[in-house]
């Protein structure tokens, strides 16, 4: 790839000093299996993505996580700014008993998406990247469901929230999961992503 599309070395060496710190903290406060959380493995694709410079990785973290993570900050900012609640689902950003530090890291979830805009601009986009990230999804869904036990509700595989849902069966609602990510979240990011940024082959000439 010709210097003018590199990935600066100083991203590379923040991004990877993030994620040092991140994961022991992270494994402390959460457990394990948190870091199979879409925004989670995003993070650490997106860290071997610009070691690689790689637009396929890259690309495909932004497919992931653009769209899911706009209603993060929506959330977020509802209860921070406005004090009110939407969905509930940054509620641990404001939870005491998690230390401030490891709360600020979770901030992450915000500048990250913004940082994939900047990597997949200076790369390209590829557009394998909805199919390739569809199936990734898949997988982490079919591993959360049926790998983890069931009062661990990773990527919302039991249902949104905290408590599983009880109005369909289990299976039928990983189901609709499965349709629902790669339908309302990946392709609408990946039409946006292919109308805005040059194709990886492009950029790269």
């Amino acid at each position: 790839m010709p210097p003018d599309h590199s990935i600066p070395l100083v991203i590379k060496i923040l991004l990877t000093a993030f994620v040092v710190v991140l994961v022991p903290i992270y494994r402390s406060s959460y457990g394990l299996p948190n870091f199979l959380y879409f925004c989670d493995v995003a993070l650490f694709l997106t860290c071997l993505g610009v070691w690689l410079e790689s637009p396929l990785l890259l690309s495909m973290q932004a497919v992931a996580i653009i769209l899911p993570q706009c209603l993060w900050l929506i959330d977020f900012f509802s209860e921070f700014l406005l004090h009110h609640r939407l969905t509930g689902m940054t509620a641990y950003m404001f939870n005491p008993a998690t230390s401030l530090f490891t709360r600020l890291l979770s901030l992450f979830h915000g500048w990250l998406p913004l940082l994939l805009l900047y990597l997949v601009h200076r790369t390209g986009y590829d557009r394998r990247a909805f199919v390739a990230q569809a199936m990734l999804g898949w997988l982490l869904l079919l591993i959360c469901y049926f790998l983890l036990a069931g009062n661990i509700n990773i990527n919302y595989v039991r249902g949104i929230g905290h408590t599983p849902q009880t109005w369909m069966r289990p299976i039928l609602w990983l189901g609709v999961m499965m349709v629902i990510m790669p339908v309302v979240l990946y392709w609408p990011a990946h039409l946006i992503l292919s109308r805005l940024i040059p194709a990886a082959g492009v950029a790269a000439q």
